[in-house]
């Protein structure tokens, strides 16, 4: 992942935006107690979540992947009065946690926490959604994209994490290896759909966002 020098990153982090006191605690405590902290968004990226929420007052936000619920709580920090966030997570054992957090927060009335595959979940959500994360598992990464796409507002926008997956996408992936694969595809396709506009961003391990036409 780290393959911006940790001397720039430490940079920007530093000329960035303190998060509250809440996120800090989910960021220690998931570093110390939960497996792969990785997967946490993180500070910088969880400012940037929280600019982008900001910048277009979402009425509803889906994410796709909770894990510990940093990100989901920085995109709460920008959603409209009264507007609600869906996030989805398959790993029951980290739900006590989640939900704690969220209690915690000044948003806890917003959040829809469930549990169980997004790939089933997503069709039951009768909503139009002005912004969507998607930080789960990379091989359907193209299929929450295309259940997702038509619930879109015009104008929307939609960010995928991970989109550089520690520079792997400009190699070529060995055969076993399904997740770079099926990065190298979401990326070319979403590229090339006409219904939306895409910008990659070189930000920690890359995010692709990309607005609905």
């Amino acid at each position: 992942m780290d393959f911006i020098s940790k001397d720039i990153q430490d940079y920007s982090a530093r000329h960035t935006t303190v998060a509250g006191k809440l996120l800090e605690k989910i960021d220690r405590e998931t570093n110390l107690n939960v497996l792969r902290p990785r997967m946490l968004s993180g500070h910088v990226q969880g400012r940037i979540l929280s600019m982008v929420s900001h910048m277009i007052r979402p009425k509803t936000i889906l994410e796709i992947g909770t894990y510990t619920g940093y990100s989901a709580l920085c995109m709460a920090e920008g959603l409209a009065d009264k507007g609600k966030l869906f996030t989805i997570d398959i790993n029951e054992e980290l739900e006590p946690i989640v939900n704690r957090y969220f209690q915690e927060s000044d948003y806890s009335d917003q959040l829809q926490y469930m549990i169980g595959d997004a790939l089933d979940l997503i069709p039951t959500l009768n909503e139009t959604f002005d912004l969507v994360f998607i930080d789960a598992d990379k091989v359907n990464y193209y299929n929450y994209y295309q259940l997702v796409i038509d619930k879109m507002a015009q104008g929307g926008f939609i960010i995928a994490d991970n989109i550089l997956w520690s520079g792997k996408v400009i190699s070529k992936p060995k055969p076993n290896d399904k997740d770079t694969k099926a990065l190298i595809e979401f990326n070319q396709k979403v590229h090339e759909d006409p219904r939306v506009e895409n910008v990659l961003m070189a930000v920690r391990d890359g995010l692709m966002i990309l607005r609905v036409l």
